[in-house]
């Protein structure tokens, strides 16, 4: 079994394969804290309602934009696991050409989303990734890695107001009946849904200003909140990330031919 850890600010996802078949996945809350050991025990408990454990994992792939947790992965890895994580980053075989300035600072969940988006739905396409921040990647016809944009996550955005705004309270992170708010409450879910949104098709339009039209998916954690809210999203991917580096780990063990 193949264990691929998508490692976000906010969240891990991780999930087990079967070869191409996903045997299940499951969210928990990102905590540099833990020692390996704690993830360890962790994991195994979630693979067990699968009737796995860590001692059936073969291979683990890793994407982190945590730095010490990528530690704590690679430990856990090896101590449990008995064998070397791949860890995406620079160097990784992906089979995209990165045209950014400097492909180093391309995180790795973003390679993976474009490999997955490439490979399942083909070129061009916009990827946006709702996640503690939500990037936008644009894909090439050809495949090509063609660079994107980075704004602050719906939460990072509720968050900050509720803090900022000492009368403001939080509320739930679901569409109201009404644009115009008839209640502070409503008012302020109203501006985060409904504005987010008009963020969201804003750039997609100007994306595809730039590169001509082009399938959108929409994947991450919070995927579903907007994009049911906008015909501007095509396809709900909540699994992305996980699919590209199962891909991109399945790319390491062939061995390029001449």
């Amino acid at each position: 079994m193949l264990l691929a850890i998508d490692v976000g600010n906010t969240n891990i996802v991780l999930g087990g394969y079967d070869g191409e078949q996903l045997v299940a996945s499951w969210r928990v809350n990102t905590d540099a804290s833990r020692m390996p050991d704690e993830y360890a025990v962790l994991f195994d408990g979630l693979l067990r309602y699968a009737k796995r454990s860590l001692a059936d994992v073969d291979a683990v792939v890793l994407a982190s934009v945590v730095p010490a947790l990528t530690t704590t992965f690679e430990e856990m890895t090896r101590q449990y696991c008995s064998c070397e994580p791949l860890v995406v980053g620079p160097g990784t075989r992906t089979g995209v050409k990165i045209l950014y300035e400097n492909p180093r600072e391309v995180g790795a969940d973003r390679i993976a989303n474009a490999v997955a988006a490439f490979r399942r739905y083909g070129g061009p396409a916009i990827v946006i990734d709702f996640g503690t921040a939500t990037t936008f990647d644009a894909i090439s016809k050809q495949g090509e890695y063609l660079g994107g944009a980075i704004a602050p996550g719906l939460t990072i955005s509720a968050d900050a107001l509720f803090q900022r705004a000492a009368r403001l309270y939080r509320v739930e992170l679901k569409r109201p009946k009404s644009a115009i708010g008839r209640n502070t409450g409503s008012s302020v879910q109203a501006g985060l849904i409904f504005g987010y949104v008009g963020l969201i098709e804003g750039l997609i339009a100007r994306f595809q200003q730039e590169m001509g039209p082009a399938r959108v998916i929409a994947t991450g954690g919070l995927s579903g909140i907007i994009a049911n809210e906008t015909s501007a999203i095509e396809i709900i991917d909540p699994l992305l990330t996980l699919d590209g580096l199962r891909l991109i780990y399945e790319m390491s063990q062939t061995v390029p031919v001449g």
